[in-house]
């Protein structure tokens, strides 16, 4: 074990023990390791930041206590009193991923740019700030998001959009500001799934322009954004997106769905534990599969380990794979006809407010 890897591991153990001066102790340790590499900018910053404490990590244990068991400081909508985030401990890793080489170079990027962010700081340029992850349901954009922050040793803040977006008029660019002032003053991982909620284009009105106002919100608080803070936004559809959000995102990902040879990888994967009898050809039975996403090989892979398991057998038959295979074909085809007619739903003005002002 590396010297810097024993010095992590004594900061993790002492942070779970409530180990203050232990922690300290090893925090120090850094400081000193990072001056030896030469990493001054690193160093300086980090002894700032232990000098400031006075002696005691307890704003640090505060904010990792506030995070794992309460709410009390999370934003909240005004009239629900719920929270606008949902803060996790992400535990999926990288290497547990099928990414397509470009895109996980680009997530490799990412992660250069963010664990040297000091160093590009010192030459006056910033790293990574904000991602726009697109592509179509089930192809890992989530996932992805949780592996880089568990990556960054960040937490993951999911914002809550059926908190965030409100019934009265003018509230949910209210909540939008307090989801980024939230994340402006703690180090997080900011995710906005299904980011077209609040980012459709603007020709897409209501009758009050509320639509409207929410964008613009979004790009003032976007563009005024400075912090820690690693900004992620997925969506499934990129072609509703306004075209002024694009050009706010430093670098833009594309989650496509597996080719033949990922989608062998993956079942590989999920085939770890239970294997597959020899007569079924992982790698002809992922030809036949290109245009499934990630998350349907998963869910084609669990059916059959559940099936296999509930038989009490010890590998996953031919008949077993191939009737999971053939439900994954039937409720694609469910799906893909109940997309089809779905119509256009007129839109909800929405509710102007009662409450007087202040």
């Amino acid at each position: 074990m590396s010297q810097g890897t024993e010095t992590v591991r004594k900061l993790l153990v002492a942070h779970f023990q409530g180990d203050d001066a232990g922690f300290r102790s090893a925090a120090w340790e850094v400081v000193k390791q990072e001056r030896q590499l030469n990493h001054t900018v690193l160093a300086n910053d980090l002894e700032r930041i232990l000098r400031e404490a006075n002696g005691s990590p307890a704003a640090a244990k505060t904010f990792f206590r506030t995070l794992s068991t309460s709410n009390g400081n999370l934003p909240k909508d005004k009239d629900k009193n719920a929270c606008l985030v949902e803060v996790t401990d992400p535990d999926r890793e990288l290497n547990d991923l099928v990414l397509s080489t470009p895109l996980r170079a680009g997530i490799d990027r990412v992660l250069r740019e963010r664990r040297s962010s000091e160093l590009l700081r010192s030459h006056g340029v910033k790293p990574v700030q904000k991602l726009l992850f697109c592509g179509p349901p089930g192809c890992g954009k989530t996932v992805a998001a949780e592996a880089l922050a568990h990556a960054l040793y960040l937490p993951l803040a999911t914002v809550r959009f059926d908190a965030v977006v409100s019934s009265y008029l003018g509230e949910t660019a209210a909540n939008l500001r307090k989801v980024f002032d939230f994340a402006r003053i703690r180090p997080v991982l900011l995710f906005f799934d299904e980011f077209d909620a609040i980012g459709k284009h603007r020709t897409a009105l209501d009758e009050h322009g509320e639509l409207k106002r929410v964008i613009n919100s979004f790009l003032q608080l976007l563009d005024g954004f400075h912090s820690e803070t690693l900004t992620v936004a997925a969506t499934n559809h990129q072609g509703l997106l306004d075209p002024a959000l694009w050009r706010r995102f430093d670098d833009i990902l594309m989650f496509a769905t597996p080719t033949a040879v990922e989608i062998e990888s993956l079942l590989c994967r999920h085939f770890r534990q239970f294997t597959v009898v020899s007569s079924v050809n992982l790698r002809t039975i992922a030809k036949g599969l290109v245009g499934f996403s990630h998350a349907d090989i998963e869910r084609i892979a669990h059916e059959s380990i559940k099936e296999t398991i509930l038989g009490e057998e010890k590998q996953v038959s031919a008949s077993t794979f191939k009737a999971a295979v053939e439900r994954q074909h039937h409720r694609r085809a469910i799906t893909t006809l109940e997309d089809s007619r779905v119509p256009s739903l007129p839109v909800t003005p929405k509710k102007r407010s009662t409450r007087k002002s202040p």
